[in-house]
């Protein structure tokens, strides 16, 4: 007999209820195989709930295989090898999997974190966006992006780019995609796969295992205090590299006119491409945006990169590029079979927060609040006794810096007193070089109120 009580309904209905009842005394091997169920009228007096209710539970597990039917005869309990399936479903999970899966501790300062603060997200204006897109854009909604993503969002996208960084940008040549990476992947496969790869030593760590991971050469440029080495990069095979020259990653090196000049006369002799990424340029704390290489480049040979994720929020993954004419072309005749992996719903809504201002007031009131928390850690180390034993690099861009202390320990020491201490630090050795005693400080997501407090504990861990 099936005695059930639905007192302890959890947001299911009736029939899903009852359902998971039957389901669970089948697996557990309480109902057994080819046991004959009651019928749909007396389950339901038995019950006291519709036969309605009996009828949809009973069809759900029919069609699932939990039970069959016999014409004339009734509902019955179907062969499910009850229990290899009870094995398999009480086997905690692999083991491997588990180990696969990186902790998130929650630091009391993480300035590792590049993540968001959900007080700075603009949730009213995002959603009003959302409400107006639904109503007003049914039919688009439901209509395939091109490849290269909805022409709304790349007609915004560069409006944007000539407004901020006097960059004179035809939405044609526009690709927009799902995150850094999978623009990664269309570049490697219209630039070929047989060339070699120069990347930033330090550098963005997440750009060497994607070129490793599709099995692309790549070699490690040394970076110097005007960028990426051009010396060494003319003396290598590279024909492609990949730069952050607005702000470099991770030591925050702005890369001057000169540099820039003798990049573009490598890529024009090499007839090689240049990368540019400029993955957070629109914080930059003081002066004017340094002028893009791609506004510099004649030739052709520069692709420029940027993203969403750092102005926006880290779980947005609209990232961007911009192709010269001629790969463009390539890119239309050999690769437009691909689809847009950003949602149509999301391009729409980007492309109204940019057109309608929204974006650029979201920028200036993120740059305010950024530069305020940078100038709160500024004043918050000057004021501790880690000003005596520490010196900072790079700090009037971008959302990060680099720290040099003075260390009588190694630096994995270091680290594991911070970690009693509950914060986390990465070395810059952590991005390829073997700078000792330099950390990167991210302060993009640290609570103002915790930043006095955070410093204190650094600097106890320095003394100690």
């Amino acid at each position: 007999m099936l005695n059930y009580t639905f007192e302890n309904l959890q947001g299911e209905t009736l029939y899903e209820y009852l359902y998971n009842c039957i389901r669970a005394d089948i697996q557990s091997g309480k109902l057994a195989a080819n046991e004959k169920l009651p019928s749909k009228r007396a389950l339901s007096r038995q019950l006291s709930i519709s036969v309605m209710t009996i009828e949809n539970a009973y069809q759900q597990l029919l069609s699932e295989g939990f039970i069959y039917s016999a014409p004339r005869k009734g509902f019955f309990v179907a062969e499910t090898e009850v229990e290899s399936r009870k094995t398999s479903l009480d086997t905690p999970p692999v083991s491997f999997i588990e180990e696969s899966i990186p902790d998130h501790p929650d630091y009391f300062v993480d300035f590792s974190s590049n993540g968001t603060n959900p007080n700075d997200f603009p949730f009213v204006t995002w959603a009003k966006l959302t409400r107006r897109v639904l109503a007003d854009d049914r039919e688009l909604l439901m209509e395939n992006s091109p490849s290269n993503g909805l022409y709304e969002l790349r007609r915004a996208i560069a409006d944007s780019l000539v407004q901020f960084r006097g960059m004179n940008v035809s939405p044609d040549c526009i690709v927009v995609g799902a995150g850094t990476e999978t623009l990664y992947t269309i570049l490697l496969q219209l630039l070929g796969r047989n060339r070699v790869y120069a990347t930033e030593n330090p550098g963005y760590q997440k750009i060497v295992k994607l070129l490793n991971a599709n099995e692309i050469a790549n070699i490690p440029i040394a970076i110097d205090d005007s960028g990426i080495s051009t010396s060494m990069l003319a003396k290598s095979k590279a024909s492609v590299a990949h730069i952050t020259p607005s702000h470099h990653f991770p030591t925050g090196i702005t890369m001057p006119v000169r540099r820039r000049n003798e990049l573009l006369a490598w890529a024009d002799v090499t007839r090689g491409y240049i990368i540019e990424d400029e993955y957070d340029s629109e914080f930059r704390m003081l002066g004017r945006p340094i002028p893009s290489l791609f506004s510099m480049d004649h030739h052709g040979r520069v692709i420029y990169m940027n993203t969403f994720t750092k102005s926006l929020a880290s779980t947005i993954r609209v990232s961007y590029m911009v192709l010269p004419v001629s790969l463009m072309q390539k890119y239309y005749k050999l690769l437009s079979f691909y689809s847009c992996p950003v949602s149509t719903f999301e391009q729409l809504t980007l492309a109204d927060f940019i057109t309608q201002g929204y974006y650029e007031k979201h920028i200036n009131r993120m740059r305010t609040m950024f530069r305020r928390k940078r100038d709160l850690l500024m004043d918050a180390i000057k004021n501790s006794p880690l000003a005596d034993h520490s010196r900072i690099r790079e700090e009037n861009a971008g959302l990060h810096f680099v720290i040099e202390l003075d260390l009588k320990i190694s630096d994995d020491a270091f680290l594991n007193k911070l970690a009693e201490e509950d914060i986390h630090l990465l070395p810059l050795a952590a991005y390829g070089t073997s700078h000792p005693h330099a950390f990167l400080i991210n302060y993009s997501s640290i609570p103002e109120e915790r930043i006095e407090e955070a410093v204190a504990r650094l600097a106890r861990c320095l003394a100690d």
